[in-house]
């Protein structure tokens, strides 16, 4: 192959010089890993109220600030049709009424992480009102939710149902979260950062059968039955919250309606204050056996299965009165701790958020401005005056079963809010109508996934390696080095 034997040892010292050129460069590099962005987790949340049933999709990065994920919401969902506690009789139609949301949801995510994604449902009042008057049916109804998602790709959790004061307590993670109380992002620092100075919301919810109130006091929580502690960004809370089961807007309405037949001297006619003048609605008295919070049996009522109409009235005043009667204020006394039925309760302090029914009553109203508490009275009473002719031809859009009950929701929440809860005409300019923050909705499921994730694992950053390692390399290259140059040399000897 070689012509003579000069021109072998001149190709065998090329080739070891190239293979000890190779061994220094390797020795040379700066071997280091490579850590790859933390990977996007996704999760979803089934908000199961009383009238009706959400999804919403949040997703956050597997590498979590404090042991927290920063979460943001990328899809909400309304499921067509009631709450799942209507579906009592028929169990099987509640899962089925998740379908096409569950369907909407597989969508926004990747199919590669749909497995790996937590779905939870939370039901709230309406299933805590059903367990109470029918614990099988209640059940069959959260067995049946949960046989239709565990039939999707995601990692089910569970289905089951909130305690009023979880709800309360997410619901006031959600708020401050969404408002940058807990933490926020620093361009300055490109990071995410604790508020020097936080301030802290307070928290309103009001849905069909339950409402809640969640606040931090100025000072401790003194009965700790009502007091709610935790962890978020590494930062302990401690909250006062309370949830009113029976003081949903529905449920208020139907105690209302009793109250007024059992007050009545007429067994069919029964003129009810809040409705518009020209308004009749009739009812069953056996709907109130359909609810624990009505369904006490009443000797003012008229025997039997009876129906009765209500003729509205349009008096704002008599509805205001009829509906402070719902409430067992006298049961307080004197302190001033406590709200109605001798709930304790720290005065209220701090600015707050008033979603849910809150603010879709008040919207409708135009009262989510900021407006003053005189401001707020003035229209409420005007509405109330309105005849039914009015209101339908004004609002043809509305749906009709709704428009005859603003005057009551309204005046049941100034009762909440000014009686009850006892803000006045002051700390009222401390309390903002709104149901979004940016593009996420204000509820308990955001504070409920985003308290979730301090379960979840934060992922270690994924780190790929190169190379060997540079010590190796580094040794490497001298064996081969030295034995090249020792070869080198024995040839040459030879040669000569």
């Amino acid at each position: 192959m070689f012509a003579n034997k000069k021109h072998f040892i001149t190709a065998i010292i090329g080739v070891l010089a190239a293979l000890s050129i190779i061994a220094l460069v390797l020795s040379l590099v700066k071997v280091e890993d490579v850590t790859l962005p933390p990977t996007i987790k996704y999760g979803m949340v089934f908000d199961a109220g009383s009238s009706h049933t959400s999804l919403f999709v949040y997703e956050w990065d597997s590498d979590k600030e404090n042991d927290t994920g920063v979460v943001s919401q990328t899809l909400s969902c309304h499921v067509q049709g009631q709450g799942i506690s209507s579906y009592a009789s028929d169990p099987p139609k509640a899962g089925d009424s998740l379908r096409e949301c569950l369907d909407e949801a597989l969508k926004a995510i990747p199919a590669a992480k749909q497995r790996d994604v937590p779905a939870y449902l939370g039901a709230t009042a309406g299933m805590r009102l059903l367990r109470e008057q029918n614990s099988s049916a209640t059940a069959q109804v959260l067995a049946e939710v949960a046989k239709t998602m565990r039939e999707y790709p995601v990692a089910f959790k569970g289905a089951r149902i909130l305690t009023g004061e979880e709800e309360g307590t997410y619901g006031w993670i959600t708020t401050n979260y969404l408002l940058d109380s807990f933490t926020k992002f620093s361009p300055k620092a490109h990071s995410w950062i604790h508020p020097e100075a936080p301030n802290i919301f307070g928290a309103l919810d009001l849905g069909g059968a339950s409402t809640q109130i969640s606040f931090r006091p100025e000072g401790s929580v003194r009965n700790w039955k009502e007091a709610s502690k935790f962890t978020l960004y590494g930062y302990n809370y401690n909250i006062y919250t309370h949830s009113y089961l029976c003081y949903g807007q529905d449920q208020v309405l139907k105690r209302l309606a009793k109250e007024l037949i059992a007050e009545s001297s007429s067994s069919s006619w029964v003129d009810h204050p809040c409705y518009p003048r020209d308004y009749n609605e009739t009812i069953s008295l056996s709907s109130f056996r359909t609810s624990p919070c009505t369904n006490r049996s009443d000797p003012r009522l008229p025997l039997g299965d009876r129906s009765v109409t209500l003729e509205g009235r349009g008096n704002a005043s008599q509805c205001l009165a009829a509906i402070k009667k719902l409430f067992n204020f006298s049961a307080c006394g004197q302190s001033q701790d406590c709200t109605f039925d001798g709930i304790y309760q720290p005065l209220v302090s701090g600015q707050f958020i008033a979603f849910s029914a809150f603010y879709y009553n008040f919207r409708f109203l135009n009262l989510t401005e900021g407006q003053s508490l005189a401001t707020v009275r003035e229209t409420i009473e005007h509405f109330c005056t309105r005849s039914w002719g009015d209101l339908s031809s004004s609002y043809p859009e509305e749906k009709p079963e709704r428009l005859p009950k603003y005057c009551a929701k309204a005046n049941y929440i100034l009762t909440l809010l000014l009686d009850a809860y006892k803000f006045d005409e002051t700390s009222w300019n401390n309390i903002f109508f709104q149901m979004k923050v940016g593009s996420a909705d204000v509820g308990w499921t955001l504070g409920y996934m985003l308290n979730l994730t301090n379960m979840i694992p934060a992922e270690a950053p994924v780190r790929v390696k190169g190379h060997v390692p540079s010590l190796w390399a580094a040794a490497i290259a001298f064996i081969i080095l030295t034995l090249a140059l020792g070869l080198a040399a024995l040839l040459l000897l030879l040669w000569v």
